[in-house]
Order: structure tokens, then C-alpha cells, then sequence
């Protein structure tokens, strides 16, 4: 008994220690991550500043009549959107609204062509369910879904990043990414980056060639490739014209949502609509499609269909 009670407190000691090594290196594992998330929150604050330096004269002087910088790009099988922005709010508003992923639809269905909007959970974490359609009132099982992963975002109190990552799309299209990233500034503003892409395979370019001949042919992006001899701006049109437009679109949306919070919460999604609406329609070369009522009464029942229908 002596032996067996001798080799029970060796085992136990074994135990304890391996007890204690094993805490030990949860906790060094969790300092490590900790100080990896930090220095990824400093290389991209660093970055975002530098932007915002680089594009000081572009945010100061463009064709928006606001601080705006809109590029896009073009391959063989991508597109990308980007816009740079310095919004009227500050980053508390922007980093405790968008932190909630609860909130992301009631800013996404403002975009004219989102019909519905769900955030839910799953085994993998939340998923963003996205109805895109047209320019009016639809059924769900007339428009094209698209199921985002919610990423993890960070959220610090000067730095804040959310990414949706879906891999497929409707007409041939894939991999889709939307991220918004924002960092405050002296003045109490706060500066955005928001990014909106997507990959196209043979039958998404066939899907996009069939538009730009027929509905999509006299559209335009904002991107300015010349003047006419009246002096007037000749936009870019074809594929970049419209990737141009939807991350126009879905920006102007998350844009009305912060604006709108200053209002009493029984009267935000009216003033949210009006905004996004106002805010369209200064660019209404690039963006008109409806008139108000039409809007806002359209947006009315998909934002109540939105409450209702799972």
C-alpha cells in the first residue's frame, strides 16, 4: 500500500505540473495572439493615415462636393471597387453601430437593389444573407441570393474592420468581398475605407455582356476618361461603370445608416431613406433609376418584409 501510495503522489505531482504548463502556455498563447492583433491594429492604422495624407488633395478637390476618393479596378476575371472617405460623425458612432452585427441590414437594405437582408447564426458564425434584384417590389424567389460569411472584425478605440466574404454569386459570379475599415481623425471625423469586389468566370462575362448591350448600355461609372467639346466629363462605362456603381451604392447606404442614428429610433429608417435617397440623386447621372415616392414607398415593404419573413 505504502508503494502504491507513493506512486499516487508522484502521478499527482506529474499531473499538477502538467496542469500548470499547460495554463502557462494558454497564457503565453493568449498574450501572443493579443500582441499579434495589436501589431496588426497598428500596421493598419499607420496605413490608413498614410492614405488619408496621400489622398489630401483628391479629398479636398473632386467631382463628389465631398471628401471622396472612388477608384476600380479591372482583370481578366476581378473586379474591385474602392472608395476613401472622410464622414461627418466620429468613430465612437461608427465603431459601437457597426460592431453589432444585428445592425448591418438595416444599413445594406437601403441600397436600391438589395430586396432583403438577414444576419444569423450558424456553426460557423454569422452569415449575411443578401436579396439583390431590380429597381421595384419583388418576391424573394424572383431575385438572386447571396450568403456572406461575417468575418470576425476588430474593434478597437482606433481602429475598426468587418469583412463579408461570400464564395459564390448569381450568373457566373464568385468570391465576393465586402470590407469596411475606418480609423479616427483629429478633427472628431473619421476616415473609411470601404471595398466591395467579385470574381467573374465565362458564363458572369456573358451574363455582363448581355446587360451592357441592352438595359446597361447608356450607363456610367464615375470614373472621368475625358471631356466632350462642351467641356462636359465622358464617364467610363462597361464592367468598371458598374462596379462603380454598386460600391457606390452600398457605400452611400452604410453612410445613411450612421447619419440617420442621430434621430429618435422610431423615426430613423425614414431619415435614413430620405438620406440615401438625397445622396443618390446628387450623383443622379450615374445613380437615378426611381423617384422618391417610388423609393421610399418600395423600401417601406421590404424593410417590413424584412421583419416578418425568415
Amino acid at each position: 500500500m505504502k508503494q502504491y501510495s507513493q506512486i499516487f503522489k508522484v502521478s499527482a505531482r506529474r499531473s499538477a505540473l502538467v496542469l500548470v504548463m499547460f495554463s502557462l502556455s494558454l497564457l503565453i498563447s493568449e498574450k501572443s495572439f493579443a500582441a499579434d492583433e495589436a501589431n496588426v491594429v497598428n500596421a493598419s492604422v499607420a496605413s490608413l493615415k498614410a492614405k488619408h495624407t496621400e489622398l489630401s488633395k483628391q479629398l479636398e478637390n473632386n467631382q463628389f462636393n465631398r471628401a471622396l476618393f472612388l477608384h476600380s479596378e479591372e482583370s481578366s476575371h476581378d473586379l474591385k471597387g474602392e472608395i476613401y472617405a472622410v464622414v461627418d460623425y466620429p468613430f465612437s458612432t461608427f465603431n459601437s453601430a457597426l460592431s453589432n452585427p444585428a445592425h448591418w441590414c438595416d444599413a445594406m437594405v437601403l441600397n436600391l437593389n438589395v430586396k432583403y437582408c438577414r444576419m444569423a447564426g450558424n456553426q460557423s458564425g454569422n452569415v449575411l444573407t443578401l436579396s439583390i434584384g431590380k429597381k421595384y417590389f419583388q418576391p424573394l424567389a424572383d431575385t438572386y441570393r447571396i450568403e456572406f460569411k461575417y468575418q470576425d472584425i476588430i474593434t478597437t478605440p482606433n481602429y475598426f474592420v468587418a469583412e463579408f466574404d461570400a464564395k459564390e454569386g448569381p450568373l457566373g459570379t464568385s468570391d465576393y468581398r465586402i470590407l469596411i475599415e475606418a480609423t479616427p481623425l483629429k478633427d472628431g471625423h473619421t476616415f473609411l475605407h470601404f471595398t466591395y469586389a467579385y470574381s467573374f468566370g465565362l458564363a458572369g462575362r456573358l451574363a455582363m455582356q448581355t446587360y451592357l448591350a441592352t438595359v446597361g448600355r447608356s450607363k456610367v461609372g464615375f470614373t472621368i476618361t475625358g471631356k466632350h467639346s462642351d467641356g462636359q466629363p465622358i464617364y467610363i462605362q462597361g464592367i468598371r461603370g458598374v462596379v462603380e456603381r454598386n460600391t457606390m451604392r452600398y457605400y452611400l447606404a452604410i453612410d445613411a445608416y450612421l447619419a440617420a442614428l442621430t434621430a429618435p429610433a422610431d423615426h430613423q429608417l425614414e431619415k435614413s431613406l430620405q438620406y440615401w435617397y438625397s445622396n443618390s440623386e446628387q450623383y443622379a447621372t450615374q445613380l437615378h433609376e426611381v423617384e422618391l415616392d417610388e423609393y421610399i414607398d418600395m423600401k417601406r415593404k421590404e424593410y417590413q418584409r424584412q421583419q416578418t419573413q425568415q
